[in-house]
């Protein structure tokens, strides 16, 4: 059994677990605020081949584009047209007749940003300032206030310092599936390569969830001149929104007085619509405010109002926060023109085999009766498993059962304070270990996506 220790005898290791977006950024911004001391030696842990990518980035599928104009993705905040410099030296570009939205904007392919964020990340590896171990990790343990991972292939490595820069555990598969698990034609995660390629032309596929993956489901379907009937289904039968007319500028204060109650918070962004709706505005630049003051909005409220806002307001917000790629738009907009694809509120009660078939029992919001349907494929887009995250992966679960970790009371992540270090079962801050990225969100609100 070998065992790295890349700084040295006496060195400081900070290892990040996770190579995504988040992982490869935090990197890149601890080197470039030259904060580091001498010694101090940087490891990502990552097994895919480039850091950077992550599931959002690190798709080959041509019909999956970044859902923000390209202007907006950056790797860099105070650089905020690096993106958009790289894409002018891609010839890969040349070849994507839909880059640009009807917007006049451009929505490059999703690999295209993992490509760019890799690229960023390279030199810095090959200069040694960052080490790429390629590994999957399967415990951690602490040991003498330093940390001793080990990967599935035996290999340890110590850490002085943790960043935890996992951001999207498996989807959660609805229970009433569960004995289908296995079934070819049961879709349980659509980041898996080749996840959609049992279904066949002309078959009927129920689609459960309806944000943004689903979106990308249809748009793949599609692009393999699949003709087959689709319905999606969610809880309400929200959709992901468009984008609204380029050059809005946000609109609205909700920090100078801000909200204690959810219900107040969300009188204050209707007002704030039906202001920016007299202006002839819409209701992007009102959201766009709320986010950029999100992490101020968010700290204000109580836990129990912000827990309110999880439960009953996150999906309007998600459908509105997390808008859909022109391109893809299109795509949904044809399908239902065309009665190709069906959105419903509602939600799966039973299903049954029958022949190669499965026979859905599906209560619809607000309605007496169940729809009763026959589809040949199902495709679960509900969205990272988020409320089990402690238990989805060995070394989550190991830092939890050594009373490190808790879950946000919330149920957005891992507890955590406001320097981003996790709260202890015992209460305390767990100084030598960061929560990066989404699963910070219950402390800091949103932290799902790019801008």
């Amino acid at each position: 059994m070998s065992v790295q220790d890349p700084a040295g005898a006496g060195g400081i290791t900070i290892v990040i677990i996770g190579g995504g977006f988040t992982g490869a950024a935090v990197a890149a911004h601890l080197l470039a605020d030259g904060k580091l001391a001498a010694g101090v030696k940087v490891v990502v842990v990552e097994p895919r081949e480039d850091l950077g990518r992550g599931l959002a980035y690190n798709t080959n599928d041509p019909a999956h584009r970044i859902n923000v104009p390209a202007g907006k993705m950056t790797l860099f905040p105070e650089r905020p047209d690096d993106f958009l410099n790289y894409l002018a030296g891609c010839s890969t570009e040349v070849a994507d007749e839909r880059l640009i939205g009807r917007d006049g904007l451009p929505y490059p392919r999703r690999s295209v940003f993992g490509d760019c964020v890799a690229a960023r990340l390279r030199p810095l590896i090959a200069e040694g300032r960052i080490e790429h171990w390629r590994a999957t990790i399967r415990t951690v343990r602490r040991d003498d206030q330093a940390y001793r991972l080990q990967a599935i292939d035996g290999s340890e490595l110590r850490a002085d310092f943790l960043v935890l820069a996992v951001s999207h555990p498996p989807p959660a598969l609805p229970r009433v599936l569960a004995p289908l698990r296995g079934n070819a034609k049961l879709v349980t995660d659509v980041t898996v390569a080749g996840a959609l390629a049992a279904i066949a032309a002309y078959d009927r596929v129920l689609i459960i969830g309806n944000g943004l993956t689903a979106a990308d489901v249809v748009a793949s379907l599609k692009r393999r001149r699949h003709h087959g009937h689709i319905i999606s289904i969610s809880r309400r039968g929200l959709r992901s929104r468009g984008h609204g007319p380029a050059g809005q500028e946000a609109l609205g204060d909700f920090v100078t007085e801000p909200a204690m109650t959810a219900s107040r918070l969300l009188r204050c962004v209707r007002a704030a619509v039906r202001e920016a709706e007299a202006k002839g505005l819409t209701w992007h630049c009102v959201l766009d405010a709320v986010r950029l003051q999100g992490q101020a909005v968010w700290a204000a409220l109580p836990m129990v109002e912000r827990r309110r806002i999880a439960r009953h307001v996150r999906p309007f917000w998600d459908v509105h926060r997390f808008r859909i790629a022109p391109q893809v738009e299109d795509v949904i907009n044809d399908a239902l023109t065309s009665r190709k694809l069906e959105i419903l509120a509602a939600s799966v009660a039973a299903v049954e085999r029958t022949g190669s078939a499965f026979k859905v029992s599906l209560p619809q919001r607000h309605k007496p009766d169940r729809r009763e349907i026959t589809v040949d494929a199902i495709v679960v887009t509900t969205g990272p498993g988020h409320g089990g995250i402690l238990e989805s992966q060995n070394f989550l679960r190991d830092l939890t059962v050594a009373g490190l970790l808790q879950p946000c009371p919330t149920g957005l992540g891992i507890a955590c304070n406001g320097d981003a270090h996790p709260i202890s079962q015992g209460g305390e801050a767990v100084s030598d270990v960061l929560i990066a990225g989404p699963l910070a969100r219950g402390t800091f609100g949103e932290l799902m996506g790019l801008p």
